[in-house]
C-alpha cells in the first residue's frame, strides 16, 4: 500500500511538497531532519493530507497528477 502525501512548510507557508511513501510518519521525520535536499531549506514541514492507495500504480499516477499544473490547482482548492 502506498500513500500520497502533501506537506506544507511551517516557515514558508506558501511552499508545498508532494510525495509518495510506504510510511508517512517516517518520511515526514526524514523531511524535517534534512535528509531530503529538496525540502531541507524549507523545514519544518507539517502534513496537510495523506491518501492511501491499495493499487501502487494509481498512487504513482495520482502523485504525478498533483505535481502537474492542474494538480497543484486541484490541491490548493481541495486540500
Amino acid at each position: 500500500m502506498k500513500t500520497v502525501y502533501s506537506l506544507q512548510s511551517q516557515t514558508f507557508p506558501d511552499r508545498y511538497y508532494v510525495g509518495i511513501t510506504d510510511d508517512v510518519q517516517a518520511r515526514l521525520a526524514a523531511h524535517n531532519s534534512g535528509h531530503s535536499p529538496h525540502t531541507a531549506k524549507f523545514s519544518p514541514w507539517s502534513l496537510r493530507v495523506a491518501i492511501n492507495f491499495a493499487d501502487d500504480q494509481r498512487a504513482i499516477a495520482f502523485e504525478r497528477y498533483l505535481k502537474s499544473g492542474s494538480g497543484r490547482a486541484f490541491s490548493k482548492k481541495h486540500f
